[in-house]
């Protein structure tokens, strides 16, 4: 048999798959289709201080090897969260969770770190410095090693949970951001979120999205997400949460063997509600196939 179980921060998973913040809602609309315990975890959809209706539409744009989203963070707010969406999801998955959290100042990324702190089923905080969809706010903290470190201190101070920060993949140098997260005390580090990029239509020869410029996520970002874990593994010795791009079992593997503890599958989920739970279920078998017994044993195996 072998062992698909990880563990973040002495928190033990049953396997390493944890749909990713933003595309999976905040989890109980996706119980109707399967049971959600055959997850790792689950980050919820990013929580904001106050409740966001998020950027004008259009908000999507397809693209070759993936999708554009300019959603903006559209989320209820975290007393909201706290009160009706955590204690539903609470009802169909008994696991803890990783909260995803945003802010447009240091003040409301404390906001949501200490509300969420006080929520029993809430494992893992994820702090988003990295949302490429808003004007002042998220990727403007994570482009900076000092801006980065100053969010990382300053939700570190208010919670006693494992603090993961989420990097943006819209930088030069991805490894001295890391660096500069865990020497402010992160727990682990979360990447990559997704690209900058944008569409424009022929017939109007404006920008697709509304918000012109938006996250490219799927297919297309896998190499660039995969090299930036790797990066990113050889300059902390903090867990990596890896994502960007996963859609089956074999990248997966690849994403651990980059130096990732964990993996976050994202737009896939939005192609296929079932992609985890089928991730999931051919992880065992292609484990067999490369010979591995525990996945805990392969992290950071192609270094």
């Amino acid at each position: 048999m072998v062992d698909t179980r990880v563990e973040l921060s002495g928190i033990r998973l049953d396997n390493p798959i944890i749909p990713a913040s933003g595309t999976f809602g905040f989890g109980s609309e996706f119980a109707e289709l399967y049971d959600l315990n055959l997850l790792g975890s689950i980050s919820i959809k990013g929580t904001t201080a106050q409740e966001r209706f998020g950027n004008p539409t259009p908000r999507i744009a397809e693209c070759t090897g993936g999708m554009l989203n300019s959603v903006g963070l559209q989320n209820p707010g975290v007393k909201a969260v706290c009160e009706h969406e955590l204690p539903e999801l609470e009802k169909v998955f008994k696991k803890p969770v990783i909260a995803n959290i945003s802010g447009f100042s240091i003040d409301e990324y404390v906001q949501c770190a200490r509300a969420m702190d006080a929520m029993p089923q809430v494992g893992i905080i994820e702090v988003n410095v990295s949302c490429p969809n808003v004007h002042g706010g998220g990727m403007s903290f994570g482009v900076t090693s000092e801006g980065a470190a100053e969010v990382t201190r300053a939700v570190k101070e208010v919670t006693g949970k494992p603090v993961y920060i989420k990097l943006s993949p819209n930088v030069t140098d991805i490894a001295s951001i890391a660096s500069a997260c865990e020497n402010a005390g992160a727990d682990g580090l979360s990447l990559i979120n997704t690209l900058l990029a944008m569409r424009i239509d022929l017939k109007t020869r404006k920008p697709v999205l509304a918000n012109k410029m938006g996250g490219l996520s799927g297919p297309a970002v896998f190499p660039v997400a995969l090299r930036m874990v790797y990066q990113v593994y050889e300059a902390v010795k903090i867990p990596i949460i890896g994502m960007g791009g996963v859609g089956c079992a074999e990248e997966v593997i690849e994403m651990m063997l980059a130096g990732a503890s964990a993996v976050q599958v994202g737009a896939a989920n939005l192609v296929d509600p079932f992609a985890c739970k089928t991730i999931i279920e051919a992880l065992p078998q292609t484990m067999e196939k490369y010979g591995i017994q525990s996945l805990k044993e392969i992290i950071g195996g192609a270094h």
